[in-house]
């Protein structure tokens, strides 16, 4: 028997879907344009100019994928050969662009249904709801109540929140409540309850994730921590971990993968902040792992740190490092094994606004056992790729997506 290992670069889409012009997307290319820009020869303190340098996400056919979905050809990330993995990318099926619908999907569980919003930019939640937060949460009053990027609203509302200890409540385009408080001042327990409450709260708007962004520092020097903790809305179906704890695997959770599937379908849970600690834990669950076994991580920084704020120069400079650490993982690798690299929406740093970007996600396959290129093509859903692990890992066929291992 085998293992699998998914590794999700977080928001590394590869080209805009054909439906990218319903969300204001259609253009978008996540990996495409931070090629484009790195080939233009623009520097910052996070990286020297010059190409974009991945030479094994190349060989595992990372270009091609872009190219596939895009029709983009992207300077030096289409000539390394030979490939050795399976690629494809994948369109996805699930309404929104957001990181629960993306894994669920991944999972085999795709979002056919619409996630509650709350579009007003500002004065954006529902008073009733806001009423019952402080009532049952002992709150005399919360700040921001808008749209806000995490990072921006810190140093908007921080000393505010800091004077007051109201804490900063805000969304954005994704079906989603944050809050936001300072660790030291608000406290991390005390704030963990109250995204316990307004979760229990929004049940009703059919928000999907509620979020807890704490942070420190002083007043023009914020930043927040890595003790975020996602509250999840529930999977409405078994997903792939489900079925693996059915049938008695080990399911092995990095980083926030177990707070996205609401600590459904996980056996063994590593909390991790940071590319070189996420990879850490995921070498060291390739070490213990028994046969049978899924090893999930979600690297979220590629998103949060830099999708997000529109980084484009941090962004390219964290896919280099995470390609210098990416050996480490092929070479733990046992010879039956297989690992995918996906990821589970675009977040190109080129593009307006703070939000997600509708993209093909890219969809690799590497069989230690099998080195050899396949192209996949254009799949209609990311719920191949949960189909084909569970063929890898021999268990039942799940509801939806096609195997591509035939």
């Amino acid at each position: 028997m085998s293992r699998a290992i998914i590794l999700v670069l977080d928001s590394l889409g590869v080209g805009a879907t054909a439906d990218a012009h319903k969300f204001g997307d259609a253009g978008a290319n996540t990996l495409g344009h931070i090629a484009q820009w790195c080939a233009q020869g623009n520097q910052t303190n996070a990286r020297e100019s010059g190409s974009l340098k991945i030479p094994n996400l190349l060989k595992l056919g990372l270009g091609k994928a872009n190219q596939i979905a895009s029709g983009m050809l992207l300077s030096d990330l289409e000539t390394i050969e030979p490939i050795e993995a399976l690629y494809g990318a994948c369109e996805e099926v699930s309404t929104g662009k957001d990181t629960p619908s993306g894994h669920w999907e991944i999972a085999g569980v795709p979002v056919r249904f619409d996630w509650g919003y709350f579009p007003v930019k500002s004065e954006c939640f529902p008073s009733d709801f806001l009423d019952a937060l402080k009532e049952k949460a002992g709150l005399k009053g919360i700040l921001g109540n808008c749209h806000g990027s995490g990072t921006d609203i810190l140093q908007q509302l921080g000393q505010q929140h800091i004077e007051t200890n109201f804490p900063i409540c805000y969304t954005s385009a994704d079906s989603v409540f944050q809050i936001a408080v300072h660790e030291q001042s608000f406290g991390l327990e005390a704030l963990y309850a109250l995204c316990e409450t307004a979760r229990e709260l929004l049940n009703p708007y059919n928000i999907g994730r509620v979020i807890a962004r704490p942070f420190v520092g002083e007043p023009g020097n914020f930043n927040r921590t890595g003790n975020r903790r996602d509250y999840t809305t529930p999977p409405h179906a078994d997903t792939l971990l489900d079925k693996l704890v059915e049938a008695g695997r080990e399911v092995h959770s990095i980083g926030k993968i177990a707070d996205i599937f609401a600590n459904r379908g996980v056996t063994h849970k590593t909390k991790a902040n940071g590319h070189d600690a996420l990879f850490d834990a995921s070498i060291g669950a390739l070490k213990s792992a028994s046969d049978g076994s899924l090893i999930f991580t979600n690297f979220v920084e590629f998103d949060q740190s830099f999708g997000h704020r529109r980084d484009i120069g941090g962004y390219a400079a964290a896919l280099e490092h995470f390609d210098k650490r990416l050996p480490e993982v092929i070479n733990r690798l046992n010879k039956n094994d297989l690992l995918v690299l996906t990821a589970d929406h675009g977040c190109d740093p080129t593009w307006p606004g703070t939000d997600h970007t509708r993209e093909h996600v890219p969809f690799l396959a590497y069989r230690p056992n099998s080195k050899v290129e396949i192209n996949a093509g254009v799949r209609s859903s990311f719920c191949d790729i949960g189909q084909s692990i569970a063929h890898h890992l021999n268990i039942d066929p799940l509801e939806e997506g096609e195997n591509v291992f035939v």
